[in-house]
């Protein structure tokens, strides 16, 4: 991608280009708020996000704060050079179930080994996701599950033409 591209930061905006390679885990006292099916399935202001350039930030929910009971482990794996090998979760709730819904890292890399079994869902998945009362737009593509508000400013790595960024 070329430097020109960047879309400059407004006040109290966060610039993805600006978040480094490899990526960066920080603590989070936003309030992160995920819905699904009618049910408030997670609710922190503990969750753990992760930083990596072109890509809006990715919050990882402690298990303390989610309603775990829900959530069931799957076989599906996949593997970040930078974290380790994620493992996967199905949700049923009130009779609804959808499939690889969010991530976790069972054993993580020892610099993200703060994320062990902190669980990141994809807003795509959700009905509703927030950060301090905002609604989330998932991050084009699925791929990254990153979360999109007014304060992140892309472009962003994900959509269509892309991948080679």
């Amino acid at each position: 991608m070329a430097l020109q591209q960047r879309i400059e930061p407004g006040p109290g905006q966060e610039s993805v280009w600006d978040y480094p390679r490899p990526p960066r885990l920080e603590p989070s006292t936003d309030h992160i708020q995920v819905h699904f099916n009618g049910l408030l399935l997670a609710d922190t202001t503990r969750a753990l996000r992760v930083l990596e350039t072109s890509h809006p930030p990715v919050y990882y929910i402690p298990p303390t704060d989610i309603q775990m009971a829900h959530l069931h482990a799957n076989t599906r794996r996949t593997f970040c050079e930078f974290k380790g090998e994620a493992a996967y979760y199905d949700l049923e709730v009130n009779g609804f179930t959808a499939s690889n819904v969010g991530w976790y890292y069972p054993r993580p890399v020892a610099a993200f080994e703060a994320l062990i079994d902190h669980v990141a869902f994809y807003p795509s998945s959700m009905d509703r996701c927030t950060v301090n009362g905002e609604v989330v737009q998932a991050q084009e593509g699925d791929f990254y599950g990153g979360w999109v508000t007014q304060n992140i400013i892309g472009p962003f790595k994900g959509g269509p033409g892309t991948w080679g960024w």
